[in-house]
């Protein structure tokens, strides 16, 4: 079978790296609040983030389609599941990207001098892997959102701050769990697409767990959740960032396609504006940091 750029384009999920860049931003705009701000520290974050959940994706794609479980999904076919492409070059592909954040992540530390960090890389790879690889998947027994608010909320965001500042400030930790929500909405929503292939599947997701109605409440919950945060406590940090809270006017349009029982590829385009909700509350937020 021929495999084309769309076909590695879609299993890079393209989709998903809008919500991997935000952590950087809103991480970079903090450490501008703190005298510590670096373009280099940040591209180098930036790229760890981006090659870390290319890596990831692509491993969901090996390691979903040598279980079995794309055999049911309903999405556009995968490169493993679907037969367009060899396992093992998938898998190559994976540890490829993984690589690569490694050797980013090399250089960052190195230039903060912070060498106990790549401690921190090393968990955020196995990680990755782990979500849906290896005999006992973590991502198959409901606590991938919990690993997702980890490592994509507070290690992408106060990591980038520390990387660059040497200190994690309380707004730092504020930001990084909204995003982290966020975060974990985006794999609420995947999830929720897929909760009828899953079951097949037996792949208990914690959309699986909590049942299509409940999903679909805390996915809503989710993506309010963030800028509601912000907005109530950032007086204690930057009351400027109160204004996030004009995003939560977003949250009925986007939600939509979820709270009115939309199922299958109808909740792909959610699946991307949670990407780009995800991106904007992360511009906001160092908008308006910058302008304090």
């Amino acid at each position: 079978m021929t495999t084309s750029v769309s076909d590695w384009l879609e299993g890079a999920r393209i989709r998903t790296l809008p919500a991997a860049v935000a952590p950087v931003i809103a991480g970079a705009a903090i450490a501008f609040t703190e005298d510590s701000f670096s373009w280099l520290r940040t591209l180098l974050a930036a790229a760890v983030a981006l090659f870390l959940q290319v890596g990831v994706n692509f491993s969901n794609d090996y390691s979903d389609g040598v279980r079995g479980t794309d055999e049911f999904r309903s999405g556009p076919p995968r490169l493993t599941g679907g037969g367009k492409v060899k396992p093992k070059i998938v898998l190559i592909v994976a540890f490829a990207f993984f690589g690569a954040a490694g050797l980013m992540g090399l250089a960052l530390v190195a230039l903060s001098g912070q060498w106990w960090l790549l401690t921190v890389g090393a968990l955020a790879i196995l990680a990755a892997w782990f979500y849906t690889g290896g005999s006992h998947p973590y991502g198959y027994i409901g606590l991938g959102e919990i690993f997702v608010l980890v490592f994509f909320g507070y290690v992408a965001t106060v990591g980038t701050v520390y990387t660059q500042s040497n200190t994690a400030p309380l707004v730092a930790w504020i930001v990084a769990t909204g995003i982290g929500v966020i975060a974990c909405a985006l794999l609420m929503v995947n999830n929720i697409r897929d909760i009828p292939t899953d079951i097949k599947a037996n792949k208990r997701t914690l959309a699986v767990r909590l049942g299509d109605t409940r999903a679909r409440k805390t996915f809503v919950g989710m993506v309010a959740f963030a800028p509601l945060l912000t907005a109530l406590t950032s007086f204690f940090t930057f009351p400027i960032l109160a204004v996030t809270g004009l995003l939560l006017f977003v949250v009925p349009n986007l939600s939509r396609p979820v709270r009115t029982g939309k199922t299958g590829r109808d909740l792909i385009i959610v699946l991307r504006n949670t990407g780009f909700f995800e991106l904007a509350y992360a511009l906001l937020v160092g908008a308006l940091l910058l302008a304090a």
